[in-house]
């Protein structure tokens, strides 16, 4: 498969045994999507979010631009992999979480796979300022292929919304 870009939001809220906090963490993980041989394009500052859902930890977030020749369920297979390296994920959904690495968009527009499971663009992305937020730092005119907005005007809305 040629190379094509994809844009991926980094999270974490929990220490890392050897890594540290989790904005340290944040910055090890762009370390080791390099060292997998995606190449990164771009990456964001790294903020602090509050947490969605059940959980009380304050996160770190980031996104990156990657170019690889990978196809999108190999790429997110990697991402997992990547993810269980750094420390496994224990209780409920959206509980703390060493990394979380989400595929947002992709340059060849829509996807969606079952095996594994995977749907871009990510579902969650257009609700989420602390994707949207990073994401338009790196990627501003990158559209949604869906509403066809760009990540400035996406973020721009959700926080009109937010008050």
């Amino acid at each position: 498969m040629p190379e094509t870009r994809f844009l991926i939001a980094l999270g974490s809220n929990q220490r890392h045994v050897r890594h540290g906090s989790p904005r340290k963490v944040i910055s090890a993980a762009l370390t080791t999507l390099d060292q997998k041989g995606l190449n990164i394009i771009k990456f964001s500052a790294t903020l602090l979010s509050r947490p969605v859902g059940p959980s009380n930890r304050t996160y770190a977030n980031a996104a990156a631009i990657i170019e690889t020749g990978l196809a999108p369920g190999d790429l997110l297979t990697l991402l997992k992999s990547i993810e269980s390296d750094f420390g496994d994920r224990r209780g409920q959904p959206w509980s703390r979480r060493v990394l979380d690495l989400d595929i947002i968009l992709w340059s060849e527009g829509p996807y969606a796979g079952d095996n594994p499971p995977l749907t871009i663009p990510h579902a969650m992305m257009r609700e989420r300022a602390f994707v949207l937020r990073p994401a338009a730092e790196i990627a501003p005119k990158w559209r949604d292929p869906v509403s066809g907005l760009t990540i400035t005007q996406m973020a721009a809305i959700l926080a009109s919304h937010k008050g």
